[in-house]
C-alpha cells in the first residue's frame, strides 16, 4: 500500500507547490499592477510657441537665440540682461514678462536673506537648529531652499521689516523705465491667514512679482547694489545712444552682497540648481523657485541667476508657468543653464562687448510713480 501512497503524496505536493507558485505570481503580478496604477503620472502640456507677437527690434539677437532655443515649446518667459547697465538684451514672450506678475515662490528667500543679513537677525554662518537632527546655515538654506528655515527668519524679521526691504529691492513697482505694456507686481498688504509670515518668506505667498522686477532685483545682487531701470532699446539708434539709468543705490552692507551670493553659488554646485552649472570656469549663481500660483491658476517654476563672467555677464531670469507639476524651479534652471553654456560655446564671454559703447556714465533719475 505504500508503495500506491508515497508516489500520490509526492504528486500531491508538486501539485500544490505549482499551484503555490502560480498564486504567489499571481498576487505579485496583481500588486504591481496596482502599484503602477497608483504612480501619478504628470502629462506635459500641450506645446506653445513662447516667441508669437514678440518685437525682435534692438535686441542682441545671440542672446534671443540662446534664449529661444533653451525655452523652446515651454510656456514661459525669459528675460536676459547686462546687470551692470541695466540693458534688456533679449525678452522671450514679451507679453507674458510684461504682465501683472506671479507668486516669486523660493526667490523671495532672496528678499528675506538680504534682510536677515542687515538686520543682523542671522550671520552666512549662524546655525539654526530645525529639528534633532537638522541644522542649516544661510548658505546651506538658500543652496537647498530650506522652507522651515526662511519660516524662522520671518518670524524672527517681523513683517513690517520684511515688506520694507521688499519695497527697498523694486518689488511692487515698475521695473522698467518708459517699457509699453509692462504692469507692476505687488507686495503683500497683511501676512497671509493661512501659513503667516513663514509661507510669505519661504514661498512668496500675497507677492506678486514679474520677470522684469526680479532681474532687476537679480542685477543689483550680481553689481553689489545699485538698482537700475531696466531699460529695453527698440532700435540700432537707440541702442547707440543707450545710457544706464539709476533708480536708487541700495543702503545695504556690501558684505550682505557678498554673503549671499556664496549660498547662491552653492544653489548651482551642490544644491536645487546643478542643471545650470556647465563649466567650473564660468560659474552661476541663482536661485529656484517651485510652488503654485492660485491666483492665476498656474504651477511655477522659477530661477533668478547670474554668471561670474570677465567680459558680458549677464543677468539671465527664466519663469515658467504651467496647468499642472510638469515645470519647477530646477527645470527653470536648465533652461538658463543652456542659455548661457550656447553664449559660452559662442564665445560670447569672452568678446570684446560687441555693440556696447566703451563709455557709458550711468546717471541717477527720479520717476515719480514708477
Amino acid at each position: 500500500m505504500k508503495r500506491f501512497l508515497l508516489p500520490l503524496v509526492a504528486a500531491g505536493l508538486m501539485i500544490g507547490a505549482q499551484f503555490g507558485l502560480a498564486q504567489a505570481q499571481g498576487t505579485s503580478a496583481a500588486t504591481r499592477k496596482k502599484a503602477a496604477a497608483k504612480k501619478t503620472v504628470v502629462r506635459l502640456p500641450p506645446p506653445v510657441d513662447p516667441t508669437d507677437g514678440d518685437n525682435v527690434d534692438g535686441e542682441d539677437l545671440t542672446v534671443r537665440r540662446a534664449a529661444v532655443a533653451a525655452l523652446g515649446t515651454t510656456r514661459g518667459s525669459v528675460v536676459v540682461a547686462d546687470p551692470n547697465t541695466g540693458r534688456i538684451l533679449s525678452m522671450v514672450n514679451q507679453k507674458l514678462g510684461l504682465q501683472a506678475g506671479f507668486t516669486p515662490c523660493s526667490t523671495i528667500k532672496l528678499v528675506t536673506s538680504l534682510a536677515a543679513l542687515n538686520e543682523h537677525v542671522v550671520e552666512r554662518d549662524t546655525v539654526i537648529h530645525l529639528g534633532r537632527y537638522t541644522s542649516f546655515t544661510l548658505t546651506t538654506a538658500i543652496a537647498h531652499s530650506n522652507n522651515e528655515y526662511f519660516a524662522t527668519l520671518g518670524n524672527r524679521l517681523g513683517f513690517e521689516r520684511v515688506t520694507r526691504y521688499a519695497q527697498m529691492l523694486g518689488l511692487g513697482e515698475k521695473a522698467g523705465l518708459d517699457i509699453p505694456g509692462e504692469q507692476p507686481g505687488s507686495i503683500a498688504a497683511a501676512p497671509p491667514k493661512a501659513g503667516g509670515m513663514g509661507i510669505m518668506t519661504a514661498f512668496g505667498e500675497g507677492f506678486l512679482v514679474t520677470p522684469l522686477e526680479l532681474t532687476a532685483l537679480v542685477s543689483s545682487i550680481a553689481n553689489g547694489g545699485t538698482l537700475y531701470y531696466m531699460q529695453y532699446p527698440r532700435s540700432d539708434e537707440d541702442v547707440f545712444h543707450f545710457t544706464p539709468k539709476v533708480k536708487r543705490s541700495l543702503e545695504l552692507d556690501p558684505q550682505d552682497f557678498a554673503d549671499l551670493r556664496i549660498g547662491m553659488r552653492g544653489a548651482v554646485d551642490f544644491g536645487t540648481a546643478t542643471r545650470a552649472g556647465y563649466a567650473a570656469d564660468e560659474p552661476v549663481l541663482g536661485k529656484t523657485g517651485t510652488c503654485t500660483d492660485f491666483s492665476s491658476s498656474n504651477h511655477m517654476g522659477w530661477f533668478g541667476s547670474f554668471n561670474d563672467v570677465g567680459n558680458h555677464q549677464l543677468v539671465v531670469v527664466v519663469m515658467l508657468a504651467a496647468v499642472n507639476r510638469s515645470v519647477s524651479g530646477p527645470l527653470a534652471s536648465g533652461v538658463a543653464g543652456a542659455i548661457y553654456k550656447s553664449l559660452s560655446e559662442q564665445r560670447y564671454f569672452t568678446a570684446d562687448g560687441g555693440d556696447k559703447r566703451p563709455t557709458m556714465f550711468p546717471i541717477l533719475v527720479s520717476t515719480p510713480g514708477k
